[in-house]
C-alpha cells in the first residue's frame, strides 16, 4: 500500500484501529462505573474516581510530541496496542486481591495513559494517511467503530456477566471472566495490525526526517516549537474555550446516567438489571448513535461543515431532554426508555461528528498530530472537571432536576458556536478527488 492510501485500502485498516482506540477509553470511562456499581462502590466515589481517569487525555500533550520525535506512529500504534492487553488481563485478575478498588484503580490508570498515547498515534497516522476529504468521508466509518467497540466494550460485557452471575452466583468471578475474553481478543487484533497495518512514506519520527541525531536542547526545542505553534493559531483562545464549554452539558450527564439507569425506583432511577441496560443503553442506544455518526460524516463530505454546522449542533443537544423524560416519568415499559434513549443517541451520534472535524480544523497544519492531540487534551478537560462532581450533584438535586440542569449547560457552548469561522468547503469532498 502507497502513502497516497485509498478509501478502499482504508478499510482494511480503519475500521480496526478505530475499534481498538476506543476499548480501552470505553472500559475505563463507561464499563468502569457499571463494574464498580456492580461491586458495591458508592455512586460519589464512582463519578470522581473514574472521571479522574480522563486525566491522562487532558495532559496527553505533554508527552505527545515524543510520538512525532521518537519511532513511526506505526511502531507507537503495535507497542501501545500489545501494552493494553496486558493490561486488561492484569484488571481481571485485580478483582480477586482483598484490596480489589485500589488495585484496579491503578490498572486503569496504566490502561488509560496507554490509551491516551495510543491516540496521539492513531489520529495522527490517520491524518497523515488521509486528505481532508477523506477524512470527512471515513468520520462515519471511525464513528461506526467506535460505537462497535462501545457495544463489545461497554454492553456485550454487561450482558454477559449478568448472564454468568446467574449460573455461578458469583458476580467478581463473572467479571474477571468477561474481562480476561476481552484481553484476549484485543491483542488477537493487535496481531492482525502487526502484519496489516500500511507504511506511508509520510509516516516518519522527526528524528529520521532530519537524517541525524538531536541533541537533548533541540528535543526540548521542539517541544516548546510544538506548544508555542499552537498557541500562535488564529483566535485559539476562543477555540480552546468553545472546547471546554462544548460539552459541558454532556459532561455531567455522561457519567450519571449508566448509575441513574440502575439504580432502584425507590432512588429515582430506572431498576434496570444489567442484561436490559446492556440492551437498551449500549445495544440500542448505540446502534442509533452509529446512525447518526455515518450520516453526519457522509453529510459533511457532501455539504461541507459550515452549511451542517447548525443542524448538527441542535440535533446533538435538543435530544438531551429524553433523560429528563426518562427521570421524571420513570417509565416501567423496556420499549419506551429503549425508543427514548434511540433519539437521544442519534442526535447525538449525528451532532458530534461535527465537533471532531472542528478540532481537526483547529488543529490543521505542519504539527497536526500534536496540535490535534492538544485539542483532544483540552476536550478531556473539559470532560473529567465536571464529572468528577456529577455523582454528589445528582444526589443533592435528584435525578430529574439534575438532567434540566445537564441540558441547561449546553447553552454556553451554542452560543460559542454562532462565532466559529469556518470555510466554506473545509471537510467537502472535492469532485474528482
Amino acid at each position: 500500500m502507497t502513502a497516497n492510501l485509498t478509501q478502499k485500502n482504508g478499510l482494511w485498516w480503519i475500521p480496526s484501529l478505530a475499534f481498538l482506540g476506543a476499548i480501552p477509553f470505553i472500559i475505563a470511562q463507561q464499563l468502569s462505573s457499571v463494574l464498580y456499581k456492580n461491586l458495591g462502590v458508592s455512586n460519589s466515589d464512582i463519578t470522581f474516581y473514574t472521571s479522574l481517569l480522563y486525566l491522562p487525555w487532558v495532559i496527553k500533550p505533554l508527552w505527545s510530541p515524543l510520538i512525532d520525535i521518537f519511532k513511526t506512529k506505526r511502531a507507537w500504534i503495535i507497542a501501545l496496542q500489545m501494552a493494553i492487553g496486558a493490561g486488561l488481563a492484569a484488571l481481571s485478575l485485580s478483582l480477586h486481591t482483598p484490596y480489589f478498588f485500589a488495585i484496579s484503580l491503578l490498572v486503569f490508570w496504566f490502561i488509560a495513559f496507554a490509551s491516551a498515547s495510543h491516540d496521539i498515534a492513531a489520529d495522527g497516522f490517520y491524518m497523515l494517511a488521509l486528505n481532508s476529504s477523506e477524512q470527512a468521508a471515513f468520520v462515519g466509518v471511525r464513528s461506526l467503530f467506535f460505537r462497535v467497540a462501545n457495544i463489545v466494550g461497554g454492553g456485550v460485557p454487561v450482558i454477559f456477566v449478568g448472564r454468568l452471575t446467574q449460573h455461578n452466583q458469583d458476580i467478581t468471578q463473572s467479571w474477571s471472566i468477561v474481562l480476561m475474553v476481552i484481553a484476549a481478543i484485543f491483542i488477537a487484533l493487535t496481531l492482525y495490525h502487526a502484519a496489516i497495518l500500511p507504511r506511508p512514506t509520510s509516516d516518519q519520527s522527526t528524528l529520521a526526517a532530519s537524517e541525524c541525531k538531536l541533541t537533548s536542547q533541540q528535543v526540548l526545542a521542539e517541544f516548546a516549537a510544538t506548544f508555542r505553534e499552537f498557541f500562535q493559531k488564529k483566535q485559539i483562545l476562543f477555540a480552546i474555550l468553545f472546547i471546554l464549554l462544548f460539552r459541558l452539558g454532556e459532561a455531567q450527564a455522561l457519567k450519571v446516567v449508566s448509575l441513574f439507569m440502575l439504580d432502584p425506583r425507590a432512588k429515582g432511577g430506572l431498576g434496570l438489571s444489567n442484561q436490559e441496560f446492556g440492551i437498551v443503553y449500549s445495544i440500542v442506544g448505540i446502534a442509533f448513535l452509529t446512525i447518526g455518526g455515518l450520516l453526519g460524516g457522509w453529510l459533511i463530505s457532501r455539504y461541507g461543515l459550515k452549511r451542517m454546522l447548525w443542524p448538527m449542533v441542535l440535533t446533538m443537544h435538543l435530544p438531551n431532554l429524553a433523560f429528563v423524560f426518562l427521570a421524571l416519568v420513570q417509565p416501567e415499559s423496556l420499549t419506551i426508555i429503549a425508543t427514548a434513549l434511540a433519539i437521544e443517541q442519534f442526535g447525538y451520534g449525528f451532532g458530534f461528528t461535527a465537533f471532531l472535524m472542528i478540532m481537526m480544523m483547529i488543529a490543521d497544519g505542519p504539527k497536526k498530530t500534536s496540535h490535534y492531540a492538544l485539542c483532544t487534551g483540552f476536550m478531556a478537560a473539559g470532560m473529567m472537571i465536571p464529572g468528577a462532581f456529577s455523582g454528589d450533584l445528582s444526589q443533592y438535586l435528584g435525578y430529574g432536576s439534575f438532567f434540566i440542569w445537564a441540558c441547561l449547560c449546553t447553552v454556553p457552548g451554542l452560543i460559542l458556536t454562532a462565532f466559529l469561522k469556518i470555510e466554506s468547503d473545509f471537510g467537502k469532498k472535492v469532485s474528482g478527488a
